[in-house]
């Protein structure tokens, strides 16, 4: 078997439903050819190494979402360049996606609500729906064929996952705050809903979901909300479910203080140490937690500003996506600003930290140290991902925004950077990819996600 043919590697999660292949949406014949492909391949096989990924000679595609359209690029990862291909149309904007664990295939969750539609709103105006897709992935070509038909959800889904062999995908809502896990079907069709035989605490607003690496437990990651005029602050906290054969069931839920000042976002585990690293979204910090008994120990031992300035925070300064390098040295967190003035009626951008920040883990201990704050050189950098080699990181900065350029005012597109990442972990920027964007029509780049195949 070739290199081609061989596995792929997921290093950034999401993406929402897609009802087509590249370079159109999906016609009668490749809906026939769908049905008819080889059951996806042991997902409990041995998985490529980060040394092998890192030596070998390996096909990298980033895929990038724009409202409901999905377009592929392969990635150059030695010349650190993108080049377009194909788009698939979706049956509603990107909200986020999951690779099945052999990763040929992805696990799709669209909506025709939420805050991908941004100023939009709901995208026509007719009652919502949501649904999730199952895709075969051409390891060859890192083309999509649409897999089964979509299973229907019951709320928007802000996050996917997949436990540890593919047996099931779960899905985080955030509003009502829940988690639903479906069946997986053995040529990678999405199957029928597991109940729960208990009813599940699912806090306020949950935002994430990971099953632990044992794959006996999960955690809801709920953000709660912040305090506005006339609401007081909502809590977070983590909600840990004991998990088996599908089955959730209530088993911890961590929220220092109260959950008050706790608005958990993301998550990401240490790929070899039992560590699981946590970003606050409101607080603009890392938290790290220790993995044990297939729960997260509490209190956390550290919690880390993620901005090169915590002393001048603008409104609307927040984190987003966490990940960390697959050598488990190094790990990565989006920091987003939003704050606006108007000027001549245009909203103008008024400062504020979008960059990646740059953690050194501690090997010994997991504490993290910042080393490095990158300008992502866009707005709202919500979404980036690693390749599979750990050589290239690629931000999705989600939107355009004017700001001042002297005496004048331009805009700055929204985009893909790309960045080299160097042996000390930090980040040097290369180049950028304007991406046609347009918030007030319900189109961001709501997500993107790399996949590099053997």
């Amino acid at each position: 078997m070739s290199r081609c043919q061989g596995v792929a590697v997921l290093l950034a999660a999401a993406v929402i439903g897609v009802a087509g292949v590249p370079g159109g949406s999906a016609s009668a014949s490749a809906k026939a050819t769908a049905g008819r492909l080889a059951p996806a391949p042991d997902a409990r096989r041995t998985r490529p190494t980060y040394a092998q990924l890192s030596a070998a000679p390996i096909k990298t595609v980033l895929y990038a979402a724009v409202g409901a359209e999905l377009t592929q690029y392969d990635v150059d990862v030695e010349n650190a360049a993108l080049a377009r291909r194909g788009s698939v149309s979706l049956p509603a904007n990107v909200q986020e996606a999951a690779f099945h664990p052999s990763r040929r295939r992805l696990y799709v969750g669209w909506s025709s609500i939420g805050a991908s539609y941004g100023a939009a709103g709901a995208a026509t105006g007719q009652p919502a729906s949501h649904g999730l897709t199952a895709f075969h992935v051409d390891a060859t070509s890192g083309a999509l064929t649409p897999d089964g038909s979509p299973a229907r959800l019951r709320a928007r889904p802000i996050h996917l996952t997949t436990d540890a062999t593919g047996a099931h995908v779960l899905v985080a809502y955030n509003d009502p705050s829940g988690v639903s896990v479906h069946r997986t079907q053995p040529d990678g069709a999405i199957g029928a809903e597991v109940t729960p035989t208990s009813t599940l605490d699912a806090g306020i607003y949950a935002h994430y979901v990971r099953v632990l690496p044992s794959n006996r437990a999960t955690v809801l990651v709920t953000r709660g909300n912040a305090p506005t005029a006339s609401r007081p602050e909502d809590p977070g906290a983590l909600k840990v479910f004991a998990y088996q054969g599908g089955v959730l069931k209530n088993q911890a839920s961590i929220a220092p203080a109260g959950g008050y000042g706790f608005q958990a976002r993301h998550l990401d585990f240490h790929p070899s140490r039992p560590w699981a690293f946590l970003t606050l979204e409101r607080q603009n910090r890392i938290e790290v937690y220790r993995v044990s008994e297939d729960s997260l120990g509490a209190p956390a031992p550290f919690s880390k500003t993620t901005l090169s300035e915590p002393g001048n925070v603008r409104p609307g300064q927040t984190t987003s996506s966490i990940h960390v390098h697959p050598n488990g040295r190094f790990v990565y967190v989006g920091n987003r600003a939003s704050a606006t003035t108007d000027v001549q009626g245009k909203p103008v951008a008024v400062g504020g930290e979008n960059t990646i920040a740059v953690f050194a883990i501690n090997q010994n201990t997991g504490e993290p140290t910042l080393i490095q704050t990158a300008d992502t050189r866009g707005f709202q950098p919500r979404t980036f991902a690693l390749d599979g080699s750990g050589r290239l990181l690629i931000v999705g900065n989600q939107t355009p925004l004017a700001v001042r350029d002297g005496n004048r005012i331009r805009t700055v597109p929204a985009g893909l950077s790309v960045f080299k990442i160097g042996a000390d972990g930090k980040l040097a920027f290369v180049r950028q990819y304007a991406v046609d964007a347009d918030p007030s029509a319900g189109r961001s780049l709501f997500w993107m996600g790399i996949a590099s195949f053997e």
